[in-house]
């Protein structure tokens, strides 16, 4: 494991935060606006987003993204894992996720994040699943393990090489990624620890970024099969 003090491959010119923090606010402007833009637009709202979020990356983070991979076959295992660890407690214990720690007033409830009418759109299923599997990894790891566990260690981040390892970092980045997830804030926090452990592990953006991809692949894959658009929020 590789501590903080483990200081290799720093930068010393100062890196602007933008690049690494805006398309996850974007993305979540956007997540908050859904409603309003399909009653806009109509099914157009989900390729609307893709594309904004898209020439986001572009513009703002084509400098930062690293999508090489160090150790894929070990990376992928990863991300099964983490799916099988999301679908796992709903699976094996029926009525799980209808208990009141994860369906409340603060954490929200479960709901589909498609509507009903559009969970037959080809249009919709592709754009969705293109959106899980490529843009959200890609802007999740950004924020999640390429800026903020090295802002909590350092808030001149660049100082800080990728995988530097607090435990403040670790635990704090993985509570505030469960949050993120709502009603499945308990395996967000499990998976947010298993995705920072494989960033230290590895040292690389790209492996991460696989393994969220792989792991959202999954989950894409089991929502249009199993019907369980409440995956898909």
């Amino acid at each position: 494991m590789q501590s903080v003090t483990a200081r290799k491959d720093i930068q010393d010119k100062p890196e602007s935060s933008l690049p690494y923090v805006l398309p996850f606010v974007v993305f979540f402007a956007l997540l908050s606006l859904a409603p309003y833009l399909e009653g806009l637009v109509g099914r157009w709202e989900f390729p609307l987003r893709a594309v904004i979020l898209t020439v986001t990356l572009w513009l703002t983070s084509r400098s930062v993204i690293d999508l090489r991979v160090s150790h894929p076959i070990s990376t992928t295992a990863v991300g099964i894992g983490v799916f099988l660890l999301w679908i796992g407690p709903d699976y094996l214990i029926p009525g799980y996720r209808n208990h009141w720690l994860f369906q409340n007033d603060y954490l929200g409830h479960l709901k589909s994040g498609i509507d009903p009418k559009y969970q037959l759109d080809s249009l919709v299923l592709a754009v969705r699943s293109f959106r899980a599997i490529i843009l959200v990894p890609i802007i999740e790891e950004l924020f999640w393990r390429a800026w903020l566990m090295r802002w909590l260690v350092d808030q001149h981040f660049w100082k800080v090489p990728l995988g530097a390892f607090t435990w403040t970092s670790m635990l704090v980045s993985a509570a505030l990624f469960g949050s993120e997830h709502g009603s499945f804030w308990e395996v967000g926090i499990v998976a947010g620890l298993i995705y920072n452990f494989w960033m230290v592990r590895t040292r690389r953006l790209g492996d991460c970024i696989l393994a969220h991809a792989v792991t959202n692949g999954c989950l894409s894959l089991y929502v249009v099969v199993a019907q369980r658009w409440e995956y898909w929020p």
